[in-house]
């Protein structure tokens, strides 16, 4: 098993590159599902997440591979309809397959998702839309079984905002007959891309990237071709980065319009940050300022960056409180930020920092996905030498991150446990 070696202390300068995004780049791949003929999918990281999706696409029966940074899927012979729990149990996303199947063969057996441990996150509003669609559902031993003879478009509105829920939905509904209409729908940069690839494809959606989306049903689907969008968490990660070791940082591929909630709290705790024609240039501040964040759904500031936005509020001035509302199960991170000094206070769905002067490294051990990340990010501005563990969880979700800030002027590397 391999470990992150960090010896902190060092500005960050230079440029990276942002990979795409892992998040979008998922429904993509099943999106493939939809349609019969080769389908090719560019600037796709390479994450264990990613290569889960194709061994899933190849049990189907796809032909599906990687050449370079592109995926090219051939779904003309699906063989199965069903994901089998070993796949399914390492990436929750892998219950994309649902919509797609469901859509194009009528039938579509998927177990129960696994992922990061970080609450619970059921899948009954995904669902719910099947059911309201026409779909049968049944759910035996572990597995979700969905059929219908055919797919009628209805009105759905989703108790609230999700993001799984929302892309399963509009895959089904694109081969849906008649009108489908997602309210309360998810608003995310991943849910725009989805709608405007399967647009693509020859799917009629309007309003994604708005609370409520539109679906003129059609017979049938074009292979896809289109290239990700940028990784706007990774992207947000090394903003993070480059302010918490007071560097200067152009994160080449960041877009403005993805980061506005995050951005708007970073230049409040003190933090530079310019607009280029390739990307964001972030500049840190020689004191970081305490502020307070609540995470929400997009366009609100994501959960998937409070961890990290809590390693730098460890090195700010002052209090600030971090607020969880999406997850209820995620300041696992805590207790590892404190093995380096952080003081840290949990109180309830919020976590109470007040800033020290400065963090020591310690061995830690990473307990999901944005928890390792910041658990590296602390490790960057801390005294002496960190050892971050169990970073399996890291290579679901950042593709080689050791070498992009390695590539900055960190003192970082990986090494077997």
């Amino acid at each position: 098993m391999d470990k992150i070696v960090i010896k902190g202390g060092v500005p960050l300068n230079g440029e990276v590159q942002v990979s795409g995004a892992k998040n979008s780049a998922l429904p993509l791949l099943f999106a493939t599902l939809l349609a019969e003929g080769q389908s090719e999918i560019c600037n796709i990281p390479d994450l264990r997440d990613i290569n889960t999706a194709v061994k899933l696409l190849c049990e189907l029966g796809a032909d599906a591979g990687r050449v370079q940074d592109c995926v090219r899927v051939d779904a003309c012979k699906i063989a199965s309809i069903e994901a089998p729990y070993d796949l399914v149990k390492t990436m929750r996303a892998s219950v994309l397959v649902l919509g797609p199947l469901l859509a194009r063969f009528g039938h579509a057996r998927v177990s129960l998702p696994g992922g990061c441990a970080i609450g619970a996150r059921p899948i009954d509003q995904h669902l719910k839309g099947f059911e309201a669609l026409g779909a049968e559902i049944t759910l035996d031993h572990g597995y979700v079984e969905a059929k219908a003879e055919k797919l009628v478009g209805a009105k759905i509105n989703f108790d609230m905002p999700t993001v799984g829920g929302t892309e399963n939905l509009l895959m089904a509904a694109a081969l849906a007959e008649g009108e489908t209409v997602l309210e309360n729908a998810a608003r995310e940069p991943e849910i725009v891309q989805l709608a405007d690839a399967l647009n693509s494809m020859g799917a009629k959606i309007e309003g994604a990237g708005t609370a409520v989306i539109r679906i003129q049903g059609v017979e049938k689907l074009q292979p896809l071709e289109c290239s990700v969008i940028p990784d706007r968490i990774e992207a947000g990660t090394f903003m993070i980065a480059a302010a918490i070791t007071g560097g200067n940082v152009l994160i080449k591929g960041a877009v403005r319009e993805h980061q506005e909630a995050l951005i708007g709290k970073m230049v409040e705790a003190g933090v530079r940050i310019e607009e280029e024609a390739d990307g964001l240039r972030v500049v840190g501040p020689g004191k970081i300022r305490s502020v307070d964040i609540r995470t929400s759904v997009f366009p609100g500031f994501p959960t998937d960056m409070q961890a990290q936005f809590m390693a730098l509020m460890t090195r700010a001035e002052g209090s600030s409180r971090i607020s969880e509302t999406v997850f209820e199960n995620r300041f696992m991170h805590v207790g590892e930020l404190q093995r380096m000094g952080a003081d840290i206070l949990i109180d309830g769905n919020s976590a109470i920092i007040r800033g020290v002067e400065q963090m020591t490294g310690a061995p830690v051990m990473a307990t999901d996905l944005r928890a390792s990340a910041s658990l590296i990010l602390a490790g960057l501005a801390s005294e002496n030498t960190t050892e971050v563990s169990r970073i399996y969880h890291l290579d679901r979700g950042y593709e080689k991150i050791e070498k992009k800030l390695a590539a900055l002027g960190a003192n970082v590397w990986r090494e077997k446990e």
